[in-house]
């Protein structure tokens, strides 16, 4: 019973990862496939489901996103773009660079955070850092162009290339939600380190990406959440 369950739900992936909303990351439903032959995320599949993240897009936007997600929880970092977004029209590097401190404190940003979406916006808008370039470049040089830009750490840049790139065997295992439901799922004492997390991903590559997705599947499903919605123009 389980194992048709399991199937069940892997079909019912390939069927759903098809037509109108794109999922993180690429390849999704044959990542799927591939991994629940492994009793863990054969059990998250059969209790949480598969997983739905929507594939966010390719821009400044989402990535001045994930800066404000940086210390906050999605929600929090999602009504702090809505506010912004309501303020900057378009929201664009050469908009935003026009937005004086008060309208970014009155939308939430803290000073850290003021300064890092504004060298963020200035490598853009000077042609430094270029979006198309990002998209075409292997795994490894993605990351570097990422890292390059101040406020972008490995945190940052692991959540971008795997939710606006879509790459199929990234391991952000700096994030708390992958290590409590990693903790959750392994039966751990405590919740793991960075250090941990990252070894233990080894046994899942080339798809860790969808791994990490099935743990936060299961982390989402445990507390009776499911993914955040963003705003509309974020989403590929």
């Amino acid at each position: 019973m389980g194992q048709q369950s399991t199937r069940r739900a892997v079909e019912a992936s390939r069927r759903e990862c098809e037509p109108d909303e794109i999922y993180a990351p690429q390849g999704l439903a044959e990542g799927i496939s591939a991994l629940a032959a492994e009793p863990i995320f054969a059990a998250i599949l059969r209790t949480a489901g598969p997983p739905r993240f929507r594939r966010r897009r390719n821009g400044f936007g989402t990535l001045l996103h994930i800066i404000l997600e940086q210390q906050v929880s999605i929600d929090a970092a999602a009504k702090m773009y809505h506010r912004l977004a309501g303020l900057c029209r378009p929201l664009a590097p050469e908009t935003f660079l026009a937005l004086d401190d008060a309208i970014l404190r009155s939308c939430g940003f803290s000073r850290q955070k003021m300064r890092y979406a504004r060298d963020l916006a200035a490598a853009v808008e000077r042609g430094s850092f270029d979006f198309a370039r990002l998209a075409a470049a292997e795994d490894e040089t993605a990351m570097a162009d990422l890292l390059a830009i101040r406020g972008i750490g490995r945190w940052s840049a692991e959540i971008y290339l795997l939710f606006a790139l879509g790459r199929p065997d990234i391991w952000p295992a700096a994030d708390l939600g992958l290590q409590l439901a990693m903790a959750e799922q392994l039966g751990l004492g405590s919740r793991p380190a960075e250090v941990e997390l990252r070894f233990r991903g080894e046994a899942w590559r080339p798809w860790r990406s969808v791994a990490a997705c099935l743990f936060w599947q299961s982390y989402l499903h445990a507390r009776g959440r499911v993914a955040p919605r963003l705003a509309p123009e974020l989403y590929a």
